[in-house]
């Protein structure tokens, strides 16, 4: 994964593994809708929204041994202390899962298991501490392994918009400074904001003399092919600006029938995906699990 996203495309595909004892099933869906034939890689989710899923790290590997693609899996912070974190690095790092995307992970409030707390001994700053040290050769508390773990290529992620876009650059910065190489946005809707967000970039490059410069961004990206989804996103989400030029072509649509309203929305959203290829090849797709999208972006 590391070569690819130092090269100069890189399309990965979001998995969310489901609430059951194994992601067969998920597999088969990728397969059927032949999704990986369009991307370079994928990534794995870890409880979104506080809610039980399969093991994120065990499914990667799956994913791997199946596809034969580097797959990123997510790490939260919000269900690991220390131990734990190093503990799940180090099984991973046997199973050759050495991609990992860093999240300090939604409220546990937000979950689905009764009374679950939140563990949140740190940030996602924390676990990017701790792959340095791995990618060192040694533990969290310093101590060296005698067998050195494999290098991990570490990720981070960021909002996509914000009104004042410095807080933005704030926190990338902070996440590069502990030697997050790749960056993965929210989703983005405009062009303009893709050109923000690209800026930010080459500023924080500048801003380092060492390996840190080489650090890339993954611009995210959500196809929207329905009126509410769009609404939702603008509404509620923070960190996503949806233009109000999608939200009005989408109400008309919406009141001509369902099928004009995936139309046109699938219509603006292989439109994006086409721009955004053009101005910066690196692309994160999030579709919910829908693969069959997939090939009709490109």
């Amino acid at each position: 994964m590391k070569e690819k996203l130092l090269s100069d495309r890189l399309i990965t595909l979001e998995t969310t593994p489901p609430k059951l004892p194994t992601i067969d099933p998920m597999i088969e869906k990728i397969k059927k809708t032949e999704a990986y034939k369009y991307i370079d890689g994928f990534t794995t989710t870890d409880c979104p929204l506080s809610k039980l899923k399969y093991n994120s790290i065990i499914a990667a590997y799956k994913i791997q041994q199946t596809f034969n693609k580097k797959v990123i899996a997510t790490m939260s912070m919000r269900d690991r202390n220390i131990i734990a974190l190093q503990s799940d690095l180090l099984g991973a790092n046997d199973l050759n899962v050495t991609n990992i995307l860093a999240l300090t992970g939604d409220p546990a409030k937000m979950s689905d298991q009764p009374n679950a707390k939140a563990v949140v001994e740190g940030s996602s700053l924390k676990l990017l501490e701790i792959i340095r040290a791995f990618n060192s050769g040694m533990d969290y508390a310093g101590k060296e392994f005698k067998i050195k773990p494999k290098q991990i290529t570490p990720f981070a992620v960021s909002n996509s918009y914000a009104k004042n876009f410095s807080s933005i650059e704030k926190k990338i910065y902070k996440k590069v400074k502990n030697f997050a190489l790749g960056i993965i946005t929210q989703p983005v809707y405009d062009l303009e904001i893709a050109d923000k967000l690209l800026e930010i970039r080459d500023k924080i490059r500048n801003s380092f003399s060492d390996e840190r410069k080489n650090f890339d961004m993954i611009l995210g990206f959500f196809p929207i092919t329905k009126l509410k989804t769009a609404q939702f996103l603008h509404s509620h989400v923070p960190g996503i600006y949806v233009p109000d030029s999608w939200i009005d072509k989408l109400i008309k649509a919406h009141k001509i029938s369902e099928n004009e309203e995936y139309k046109v929305g699938l219509e603006l959203s292989r439109n994006l995906f086409n721009n955004l290829q053009k101005k910066h090849p690196k692309i994160h797709i999030m579709t919910a699990n829908r693969f069959e999208i997939v090939k009709e972006l490109f």
